[in-house]
């Protein structure tokens, strides 16, 4: 029987759980928290948003963590919100092309792919709807929540739900075309990874550390890799989940499991090629050279991508709850808990300025596309905005006081001398 408790879950930036865990979470109970957001700082204004739009979309995440991000095609945006809400937009000027109440407890998605956009539901159904109106398709059932991305493969939808199940389903009809289960511990976050697709082939991190890579065709994993091992004398302690999506360049596949390791992977053997000690939820991204992580104390950190080495890291914004970083220019931006953008130099991560988007929490890292920056909050605000020099759009911005400094970042632990390697598949 696999238990995942929902008080850790709700708000996983509550987790104050150090890199080596700890037994409880006392403010859970209605203690007060150890670790409360820090307070902004003002900032000398370098670099701004300007709002090129901003329009409500519904209910967002209606108090919850969710995996309800921006999805884009042609032009168009596509967001849901958690009470059913499905409302396409125009990306250019914000207009409102079409909205759908499909009355459903919606939870991961949209993604989008030619005529079909797909999302999943905390009641375990599986939803296919069309781009032109958002008609339905199709509806699958599952039998376990889904709290990450279902994604689209060619005619397959690829789904990886909370009981860590994987799912290959027919992106026409619906039919299951065949699930692998994969073996989970007691304890584990509420949340679960989104599948990356790679030709025919879906990356999926689970719980209990690991990375699979699995076939398209059958579901059965190619390999699948220990990248934290669980440690620690409770259940607590031992989670260790990869939760983010994963991060490929070339042959090098990038993670960041919760409680444990940030790591390179080789994508053909999944043997481990170097690990740090860093702990991550939110996820990671990698632009040219350079990985950008928001850790567990919301630390924002670059690091080389050949061996992980950290190369500055900005503290000024732990506890609020960050996005994974985006990427934009010299700019790494990341969304926070009270609806602001933070702007980052890409170079030394000094603080760059701040625009407050959205009344509720950011929690999907912003949407960059072709120099414009989408941004979600979870009270459903959608903007569009564009990256400017020492002009800032939107509210409650600082523009005069001290910059937030960041720090070098060669205090990140070395890689583990004992490398985790493949285990054997179950065939």
């Amino acid at each position: 029987m696999r238990f995942t408790p929902r008080l850790v879950p709700v708000l996983l930036g509550l987790l104050a759980l150090s890199l080596g865990g700890c037994s409880y979470i006392p403010w859970l109970a209605g203690e007060k928290d150890p670790r409360p957001p820090t307070e902004l700082t003002p900032v000398v204004a370098e670099q701004g948003l300007t709002t090129l739009w901003s329009i409500n979309t519904g209910k967002g995440t209606d108090g919850r963590r969710l995996s309800l991000v921006p999805a884009h095609q042609n032009g168009q945006l596509f967001v849901a919100d958690a009470r059913g809400l499905v409302t396409a937009v125009n990306a250019s000027d914000g207009r409102v092309l079409w909205q759908r109440d499909t009355g459903l407890p919606l939870s991961g998605g949209p993604e989008v792919s030619g005529t079909r956009l797909v999302l999943g539901t905390t009641n375990g159904e599986l939803l296919a709807l069309t781009v032109a109106d958002g008609s339905e398709l199709w509806r699958a059932q599952v039998g376990s929540e889904i709290l990450s991305i279902p994604r689209l493969a060619g005619e397959q939808v690829i789904l990886h739900t909370l009981n860590d199940s994987i799912f290959g389903f027919n992106a026409t009809s619906g039919e299951e075309l065949w699930h692998y289960d994969f073996q989970a511990p007691i304890l584990t976050l509420r949340g679960s990874s989104t599948p990356l697709i790679l030709g025919d082939h879906a990356l999926v991190g689970v719980s209990g550390g690991r990375l699979a890579k699995v076939e398209l065709a059958t579901g059965l994993p190619e390999w699948i890799t220990t990248v934290t091992p669980p440690r620690g004398r409770s259940e607590l302690e031992r989670i260790a989940d990869l939760n983010a999506t994963p991060v490929v360049a070339g042959q090098t596949i990038y993670v960041a499991a919760y409680n444990g390791d940030l790591a390179a992977l080789d994508l053909t053997s999944g043997a481990v090629l170097w690990r740090r000690a860093l702990s991550s939820y939110a996820g990671l991204t990698l632009a040219d050279d350079t990985l950008y992580v928001t850790d567990a104390d919301d630390t924002v950190w670059a690091a080389k991508p050949d061996d992980g080495a950290g190369l500055w890291k900005q503290e000024a914004l732990r506890y609020r709850i960050l996005s994974a970083p985006a990427v934009v220019g010299n700019t790494v931006l990341v969304g926070d808990l009270e609806g602001y953008v933070h702007l980052l130099a890409r170079g030394d991560g000094r603080l760059q300025g701040r625009v407050r988007l959205a009344k509720g929490a950011i929690q999907a890292p912003p949407l960059v596309i072709g120099g414009r920056v989408i941004v979600l909050g979870a009270d459903g605000t959608l903007s569009a905005s564009t990256l400017g020099t020492g002009t800032l759009g939107g509210a409650n911005t600082s523009t005069s006081g001290p910059a937030g400094n960041s720090t070098p970042a060669g205090s990140l632990p070395q890689a583990s001398p004992q490398v985790p390697q493949p285990v054997p598949t179950k065939t």
